[in-house]
């Protein structure tokens, strides 16, 4: 019997252990029970697969000539942009997805610099939004212009938009009927899925880098649908002085233990619950979490991997408390 995946994941059917990834009722489906679980009932879950094999995927794109959209998720921008390009030498376009989450104020123009000035080289920079339908046209004009075969790879790292970017071009451009699984979990797609658009264009969806040190991966599913933005975010800002703390639910504690005042504005998820403590003294919540000490620089953010960021105006000193797992970082301010 011909070998068969799953469209929605890339994954290989199976009916023998309901166990094992890629079990299907019946190999006459064209979905695994996982996927089926994920689109009909919102049931996430979790597989566990290493970096190594996903890197491996990636450098087999980098064998072949063709043009390589990498997406990437504006709320959470990788440390490290430069990995996915050292791997893959090809034609790449870096699309900077989920613009509608970040506040309508905030230019193209200025986000684009942004990424320009890290001297990473792509072909081009382009702004959309999958979820609102924003700028896809002008995307797909691109990759046209860009292509150099029928197949174009998309890459990127888990829960930046990937499989939502496919469906859209699938939904606006083709008759297909078929749709990628998405979820806000890490590793949703587990292998190559092919999606033949049209006669001219083949998209190829690649499973999504493993972020180790994202927060997605270490919290319950009730804290995962809050920590992912559907909409717009408000950013809310505190102006906090000398042992003043912000607390985000009860997972992340901000101390700003030195300097003037100072403006601390959260870029987060709305329904996230925040408070400010106008004392430090004698309060421990949460120090039973892992500490980290910044010496904060003029107009830096500190960036919470999976989370968003907050972006602090004057420089001073801050103490982090959050899982010792989950990575934390500063970079010179996006907006």
């Amino acid at each position: 019997m011909t070998e068969k995946r799953c469209v929605g994941c890339g994954v290989l059917l199976q009916d023998e252990n309901v166990l094992q990834e890629g079990y299907t009722t019946s190999l006459e489906n064209d979905i695994c029970q996982r996927c089926f679980r994920m689109k009909n009932y919102g049931e996430y879950q979790v597989v566990t697969k290493s970096n190594e094999e996903y890197l491996n995927i990636l450098k087999s794109v980098g064998e072949t000539k063709d043009l390589v959209l990498y997406v990437t998720d504006l709320l959470n921008l990788e440390k490290n942009l430069e990995q996915i390009r050292s791997i893959i030498p090809n034609k790449m376009l870096l699309v900077l997805n989920k613009k509608d989450v970040l506040p309508k104020s905030v230019k193209e123009d200025k986000l684009k610099k942004y990424l320009e000035d890290k001297n990473i080289f792509f072909e081009e920079i382009i702004v959309i939004s999958a979820n609102k339908n924003y700028n896809i046209d002008y995307l797909l004009k691109r990759i046209k212009f860009y292509q150099t075969s029928k197949n174009v790879y998309v890459v990127g790292h888990t829960n930046a938009g990937k499989s939502s970017l496919i469906n859209k071009l699938i939904k606006n451009y083709s008759d297909k009927k078929c749709d990628l699984t998405m979820s806000p979990l890490p590793s949703t797609t587990l292998n190559l899925v092919k999606i033949e658009l049209n006669d001219y264009l083949t998209l190829i969806d690649t499973p999504g880098l493993v972020e180790a040190g994202s927060i997605l991966n270490h919290i319950d599913e009730k804290l995962l649908k809050k920590i992912s933005p559907t909409k717009e975010i408000k950013p809310r800002t505190y102006q906090l002085r000398k042992n003043q703390s912000i607390i985000i639910e009860d997972f992340i504690r901000i101390d700003y233990v030195e300097g003037e005042k100072n403006s601390f504005t959260l870029f987060i998820s709305n329904d996230l619950k925040v408070k400010r403590l106008l004392n430090l003294i004698n309060n421990n919540e949460c120090k039973d979490l892992n500490k980290i000490t910044y010496n904060v620089k003029y107009d830096e953010d500190l960036v919470i991997n999976g989370l968003g960021f907050v972006k602090i105006v004057n420089k001073g000193v801050i103490d982090v408390y959050i899982d010792k797992d989950v990575e934390t970082f500063m970079r010179k301010s996006l907006i």
